[in-house]
């Protein structure tokens, strides 16, 4: 992407007329017109400045000289700053209609964007007024942000409902689950769980491990305030002085105590960067979510950091972050080898919240328990354990564990979450894949039933391990083919080039694609 002159020029720039919805959307669109590239102040996937500042530059490297470079970005500079002064005041909203044509546009583009495949101009058009425009706002994040796999959020606590004909398919396209026949039912009682073992005692030292991390968490949403994505200043700071209440008497409480500490500017219990950063640093807290363009055009990360904040029990052991994608998430942390131990603290701490939370919290008939993004509805919950598998990571990445766990039904990432490395010992982060139409029980069960097979897996593999023969890649390249089209170094592969060349060189060659090949998005 760089070859040829491998030079990058940009400035800084101020368009607040163009950022006034806080992106960088329109200036992106405007802007790509003219073969410039725009992202955030501190670079890709950054957050741009208070004042619409962004940075700017030529899109090419390639086939133009290095003086060409600067001075497409002189020329590019002086037409995006036409484009600010004749925008209206107003700035930066985007129609009904235009969503509309965009959301259209997009579907021939975008197979894998559940909410663009999913929306239904008919269904659009069937619904009231001050509806449409409600429906539309779901579908923000998903229509600026085209290569996201969901790309809805809900933004009212019974938009699922109001808007079922929409969410119950995309429910459907994303749980793999046919809700004529099936509905969510929660359950967090062991007794008739399939897998479970006779004693009903998840114990991983039965499976010959050590003491392992265990954390199991779930989100929960008020019922008398909107959802996380249209939220006001006022709301996110009511909410958190509300739930202070509960706080307060967890805090009371020996079985709990604790502290509860804020990032809002002036709340009594606010802590400084450093504090802060320590907390994200220890995973207690939750990171910076307006550096999320998925979170940010959605509004959950709007008014970032008010309304933000978190408990930590006495022992650290069980903590609740307020304002994050949804109102809460309730998580309990130990290290240890009982499943059990970790599951029941957290049924304990949600039930005495819950019951402390004036109006409830939101749930749905048929779709279980109510959260911001349709991929955790049902049970909200995620369970997972730190687990070295050191064979299976021999080539330094997750590759062949991820492999394997899909057929388990089970995600692995990285230790810090997604998106993160693995550890040095090959240790990874695993979890059942599903929340939806399965009870809490079973899913924790199913956890105990993965780790099983995925430590023998483990054990099974080879001393060596790890090592992908070239005839494996070859496969592993012409497999991605049909699946991956956006991916330029697996639509070039030729297995004909391939074959042409001299041993060593197809090793060499091979390598090249390594990066493609593993991370085929």
């Amino acid at each position: 992407t760089n070859i040829g002159t491998g030079m990058r020029a940009s400035v800084h720039i101020a368009l607040p007329k163009l950022c006034a919805d806080g992106t960088e959307r329109k200036a992106k669109e405007i802007a790509k017109t003219l073969g410039l590239s725009v992202r955030g102040k501190g670079g890709e996937h950054t957050p741009i400045g208070k004042d619409g500042t962004v940075d700017i530059s030529p899109s090419a490297r390639f086939c133009i000289s290095e003086a060409e470079i600067v001075t497409a970005l002189y020329q590019g500079i002086s037409k995006l700053k036409a484009a600010e002064e004749a925008e209206g005041g107003g700035g930066g909203a985007v129609s009904n209609e235009d969503k509309v044509a965009q959301l259209v546009g997009l579907k021939s583009k975008y197979a894998n964007n559940i909410a663009v495949q999913t929306f239904d101009v008919d269904y659009y058009r069937s619904l009231a007024p001050e509806l449409q425009t409600r429906f539309l706002k779901c579908l923000d994040s998903g229509r600026e942000n085209p290569d996201s796999n969901m790309g809805c959020y809900a933004n009212q606590p019974d938009d699922y409902e109001t808007f079922r004909p929409f969410f119950e398919k995309a429910l459907e396209r994303y749980h793999k689950v046919d809700l004529k026949v099936k509905k969510h039912t929660n359950d967090w009682n062991f007794a008739g769980v399939a897998g479970l073992p006779a004693d009903g005692v998840l114990d991983l030292s039965k499976l010959g491990l050590p003491p392992l991390s265990m954390r199991v968490r779930t989100g929960r949403n008020l019922n008398r305030f909107p959802l996380p994505a249209s939220m006001t200043r006022e709301d996110r700071v009511k909410l958190e002085q509300e739930m202070g209440a509960v706080f307060d008497q967890l805090i009371a409480d020996p079985q709990f105590g604790g502290q509860y500490v804020s990032i809002t500017p002036g709340h009594a219990k606010h802590i400084d960067d450093k504090a802060y950063q320590e907390l994200v640093d220890s995973n207690i807290m939750f990171k910076d979510m307006s550096a999320d363009p998925y979170l940010k055009s959605s509004g959950i990360s709007g008014d970032w950091p008010y309304g933000r904040g978190c408990y930590m029990s006495a022992d650290k052991g069980f903590n609740i972050w307020v304002g994050e994608e949804d109102h809460l998430r309730i998580m309990c942390m130990q290290k240890g080898v009982l499943l059990n131990a970790v599951f029941d603290r957290l049924k304990a701490a949600v039930d005495v919240v819950e019951s402390k939370i004036e109006g409830g919290c939101a749930r749905h008939p048929d779709f279980g328990v109510v959260t911001s993004c349709p991929t955790n509805i049902g049970t909200g919950m995620r369970a997972s354990v730190h687990i070295a598998l050191p064979k299976l990571c021999a080539d330094g990445t997750e590759r062949k564990a991820k492999e394997i766990a899909k057929t388990l039904g089970l995600s692995v990432r990285g230790k810090g979450g997604e998106h993160t490395p693995i550890g040095k010992d090959g240790t990874v982060d695993i979890s059942p894949s599903a929340r939806f139409c399965i009870s809490e029980a079973e899913i924790v069960t199913a956890l105990y039933q993965g780790i099983s097979k995925l430590k023998a897996a483990e054990e099974a593999e080879g001393g060596g391990g790890g090592a992908v023969s070239n005839e494996d890649k070859v496969a592993q390249l012409v497999g991605l083919k049909s699946k991956y089209a956006n991916n330029i170094a697996v639509q070039t592969f030729d297995v004909d080039y391939y074959r042409s060349l001299a041993p060593e060189l197809q090793t060499r060659f091979l390598k090249c694609l390594d990066s493609g090949r593993e991370n085929p998005d």
